[in-house]
């Protein structure tokens, strides 16, 4: 029932379970009763990452993709996948200017124990200005038993990227699993800033997750639009509690699930201040109540515990934006638990001048040279970008494009979704861009600052301003909620070095264990 095909080391395989089609049971889906009360589970950070060996101008990584054991239910031991077996995956902290290597290593089964599926993989540096051989494009597949060198040049503004699989047709499934992590670029202006650091600079990795009754995850699928798990974990805890000084703290908050879109607010209604979006800092803080937020994006904000008294407690509250599906304690995603404690005074200001050289957010409706129009909807079961779906690309030999432009050249792009059941969160590879306009009307405050994910809500359309200054070759466009990309909502587009020559995703294949030198 599942077929394989290689064209030219790129998978076009329909993974057994999409095959069979139809959600997953939820017989064995474990009771609210024995999940843990919110914020009885303490807060942890992501653990760190440090370079295997450095030399003038590049630091070398090695990551493991495979199993481990972990206790995410108090009680329960659940499988998961994770990147040198952490869930979320460790941080990277990286400086504009250096260039990183990162070997990844495909040490999962060879097939999923519950799924049946053949765990390949394509690591995608989310937000990297990267060469098309190595930013994840979802037919370059690596499969179990071999590895990939990546190469990230960091030359971008310091921004906080995310690190997830993009393996085609099982992107979902191996996120859902645990394959994720941050990865944050700092640069000169950013380091001259007074802005929170250290201790004080924080990932915040959210998901949804849900178990079966053993403790065992349970993928489950809501009719192919979307996967919405009861469980809200922030950095792999469900719904934790962190106890935090009187003082600010930035928070980077990273929507990692599958499918759900969230809205952030705190319990008291007190503002918080947005300090960068995906592709870095704003021109100049927003001070917002709430924020909508679509799996993919990033966006940094502050918050002043000084105001709050030794002893109080606040909630980062979520009310969910339509067509998610939702469960009890969804409406919650962590505490704050606020301390009498001693603290540093240093970089606890958030100045009003922050970024304002960002390139994407320096372009003008003027220096468009032409405007395209994309349109996002669902036609026979299968989710398409112009009618089109990445099958119509493979079975082109990866020559079908939905757009082909110039380095340099600057365009817009009107992005248009038609219907009311559904959301898509749109991602576009390679580049940052500004949001022009959304339904005729300005970006949301929190959204104004360079992005490389929009919220393309329900009958919206909304008009993008791009350069495509990073680098040329063929890269990806597609829905971020991970299943609708799975089935089928991507496509690609090219940009020509002047040359006509297009760089080729393919040219650095995957290679057979065991591994020479790093």
């Amino acid at each position: 029932m599942a077929k394989l095909s290689l064209l030219g080391g790129a998978a076009v395989a329909l993974p057994l379970e999409r095959a069979l089609g139809g959600p997953a049971t939820l017989a064995n889906r474990i009771a609210t009763s024995a999940l843990p009360l919110p914020f009885t589970v303490p807060f942890a950070r992501p653990p760190a990452i440090t370079p295997f060996r450095y030399d003038d101008t590049t630091d070398y990584y090695r990551v493991s993709m495979e199993p481990a054991m972990k206790e995410i239910i108090p009680g329960l031991q659940t499988m998961v996948w994770g990147y040198n077996g952490s869930v979320p995956g460790p941080t990277f902290r990286v400086t504009k200017g250096r260039r990183a290597v990162v070997r990844q290593v495909n040490n999962l089964p060879s097939r999923h124990p519950v799924l049946d599926y053949t765990p390949w993989t394509s690591v995608h540096l989310h937000g990297s200005a990267s060469l098309p051989q190595y930013d994840g494009y979802a037919s370059d597949i690596s499969n179990p038993g071999q590895w990939k060198d990546y190469v990230y040049p960091n030359v971008q503004h310091a921004r906080t990227l995310w690190y997830h699989d993009h393996g085609v047709h099982h992107t979902a499934q191996n996120v859902f699993m645990g394959l994720a992590g941050m990865y944050i670029m700092t640069d000169a202006v950013e380091q001259a800033l007074p802005l929170p650091r250290g201790e004080y600079d924080v990932p915040l990795i959210v998901s949804d997750m849900m178990f079966n009754a053993d403790g065992s995850l349970l993928f489950n699928l809501d009719e192919d639009s979307g996967f919405y798990g009861d469980v809200i974990a922030v950095n792999g805890r469900p719904w934790p509690l962190m106890k935090v000084q009187r003082r600010k703290y930035r928070f980077r908050i990273l929507n990692a699930s599958v499918s759900r879109s969230y809205r952030w607010s705190l319990s008291d209604g007190r503002p918080m201040t947005v300090v960068a979006t995906d592709a870095g800092l704003m021109a100049a803080p927003r001070s917002v109540t709430s924020i909508r937020h679509a799996p993919a994006e990033r966006y940094e904000v502050v918050i002043d515990f000084a105001r709050y008294a030794p002893g109080t407690r606040i909630t980062l509250r979520n009310s969910s934006p339509k067509n998610n599906v939702n469960f009890a304690n969804v409406d919650k995603v962590m505490a704050f638990e606020v301390t009498g404690d001693p603290f540093d005074p240093a970089n606890n200001q958030v100045p009003a001048v922050l970024e304002p050289d960002q390139p994407a957010m320096s372009l003008t409706a003027a220096d468009s040279m032409r405007t395209r129009q994309f349109v996002f909807r669902r036609d026979g079961g299968e989710w398409v970008i112009n009618n089109r779906t990445w099958e119509d690309v493979v079975r082109s030999n990866f020559t079908l494009a939905l757009a082909t432009t110039n380095k340099n050249d600057v365009e817009t792009w009107e992005l248009r979704n038609p219907s009311g059941g559904w959301h898509h969160p749109i991602h576009v590879h390679l580049v940052d861009f500004k949001i022009l306009s959304r339904n005729g009307q300005p970006a949301q405050p929190w959204e104004q600052g360079a992005k490389d994910v929009v919220f393309l809500g329900e009958n919206e359309t909304i008009r993008l301003l791009i350069k495509f200054d990073g680098g040329f070759g063929k890269y990806m466009m597609h829905c971020h909620n991970l299943v609708h990309e799975d089935h089928d909502m991507m496509g690609q587009f090219v940009v020509l070095n002047g040359a006509n020559v297009a760089d080729d995703p393919f040219s650095v294949p995957a290679r057979n264990l065991p591994e020479t030198p790093l």
